[in-house]
């Protein structure tokens, strides 16, 4: 199927939250580490796994210069260029990973980071694109994705106003059909208290996009707040072992937790359920905990009801406590002993 929507995805609407594992650097340089990541991913119920398309040369140049050295990073020490020689995904690795996500049922999607690798993609039948915080501002880059035809989920860590403007109207004006875009803190780790996920609403009416959520934290609890607040995808770091180590393996989840975030979002979107004001099956039982209208003290024939016999108690057996001032001082028709709920027979209307 040629998928020319979000909705050919189930992604929007009143469709679960859309899960995606990212694969990033996490193979190691290991065809097999990535496919047990992909399998992995699949057992964790990730809906898709998303990889990185590019190689060093299509990112940057070899530079000694100041300016190409990483710092202030868990990458410290790297140049640009060492950096993504370790951490690319060899080009020849995408199809037998399209191939292993597609029989587990998972779709696919990847990062591209330039003309070329737009290119290579649609020849292996991406299913869709992400734009990175990085190449928000790669104008010339985001018009060629938006040319295929195929939607886009964006990041926008790192992100002015003006620039996500003039990303999506880019976007748009190439022919892009469907945008979700995804809030992202660009800190590897990022810490929840910079996640500010109030802006996916923004983003939403702002610009009439999907909204969803890039993390990087190290636990689970902004994605489910985020599926709670309505973000509709979810994009997640996956590795099989933190400590295997690895470029992005500092700030990504193993398989388990990937598992326990999935449940977590999964159970939040049950919380939310519907708007209801009527019981549930289970609260029938605890009714029996509310209150109603009790003889709480022996009552005889033509005695007349006070407060100090008639009060309301638990259980809901006897008359709703709205009647209560109206039975006071009517006349009881006949005995009734305490403990007794009240009904109509028993006072004179």
């Amino acid at each position: 199927m040629t998928i020319t929507r979000f909705s050919d995805l189930n992604i929007g609407g009143d469709n679960p939250c859309f899960i995606i594992a990212e694969v990033s650097a996490n193979h190691n340089n290991d065809l097999n580490r990535a496919l047990e990541i992909v399998e992995a991913s699949a057992e964790a119920g990730a809906d898709a796994v998303k990889l990185q398309t590019y190689t060093p040369d299509t990112l940057t140049i070899q530079s000694d210069r100041p300016e190409f050295q990483v710092s202030g990073t868990i990458w410290e020490g790297e140049t640009l260029y060492s950096l993504f020689a370790k951490a690319s995904l060899p080009w020849e690795w995408h199809a037998p990973i399209f191939e292993k996500a597609r029989s587990l049922g998972m779709q696919v999607l990847s990062t591209p980071f330039d003309f070329s690798s737009v290119e290579f993609l649609e020849e292996h039948g991406v299913d869709f694109y992400k734009i990175a915080s990085s190449e928000l501002v790669d104008i010339p880059l985001i018009k060629r994705v938006a040319q295929t035809g195929k939607p886009v989920l964006i990041s926008t860590g790192m992100g002015t106003l003006s620039e996500i403007e003039e990303a999506v109207d880019t976007l748009r004006a190439n022919g892009c059909p469907d945008i979700c875009m995804l809030k992202c803190t660009a800190a590897y780790p990022a810490k929840v208290d910079q996640a500010n996920l109030n802006t996916m609403s923004e983003f939403a009416r702002r610009f009439n996009v999907i909204p969803g959520l890039s993390d990087h934290t190290m636990e689970t609890t902004v994605p489910t707040v985020a599926a709670a607040l309505g973000a509709k995808v979810i994009e997640k770091h996956i590795t099989l072992l933190r400590s295997d180590g690895g470029p992005d393996g500092a700030f990504s989840l193993e398989p388990a937790e990937f598992k326990e975030m999935v449940d977590a979002v999964r159970n939040a979107e049950k919380a939310l359920g519907q708007v209801v004001f009527e019981p549930s099956a289970d609260e029938v039982r605890p009714r029996d905990f509310r209150r109603s209208l009790y003889v709480v003290k022996a009552v005889k024939a033509g005695e007349t009801f006070t407060a100090e016999n008639l009060r309301s108690i638990r259980p809901a057996n006897g008359l709703h406590t709205r009647n209560y001032e109206v039975v006071l001082g009517k006349t009881a028709k006949q005995d009734i002993p305490a403990g007794t709920p009240l009904n109509k027979d028993h006072f004179d209307a």
